[in-house]
């Protein structure tokens, strides 16, 4: 594993701050952290960044179970994003990514699922 693909200094211990990690991820660009977060039964083989969404802000808005023991959780989010039409003198639009994701634990490790966006 290289040193990008290294989790954060411990891994996150409930699914709520390995949501929030992710949102980090999705805003650094870390596609690596992304996959490694992310259950081999619904992970990607890639992760694609668009180029003229940048992330804002996350609000937690929901956590079904959070506890650090707890086998599944569902944490519902609005993420913030601006969205730039391209070019530097374009029009820019704000945007909410508003979801409610799936979290399993397995051996210790939380993992993100899936997720229903729900606007």
């Amino acid at each position: 594993m290289s040193e990008s693909e290294q989790p954060p200094a411990s891994w996150p211990e409930t699914a709520e701050a390995l949501m929030r990690s992710r949102f980090r991820a999705f805003r650094c660009r870390d596609a690596a952290w992304l996959l490694a977060s992310w259950h081999p039964r619904t992970r990607p083989s890639e992760v694609r960044f668009d180029d003229d969404i940048v992330w804002r802000g996350l609000q937690i808005v929901d956590v079904v179970h959070g506890e650090p023991d707890d086998p599944e959780d569902i944490v519902e989010f609005r993420a913030t994003y601006v969205r730039r039409a391209g070019g530097a003198s374009s029009a820019v639009s704000h945007g909410v990514q508003h979801e409610r994701s799936r979290f399993v634990r397995e051996h210790g490790r939380w993992f993100y699922l899936d997720g229903d966006i729900l606007s």
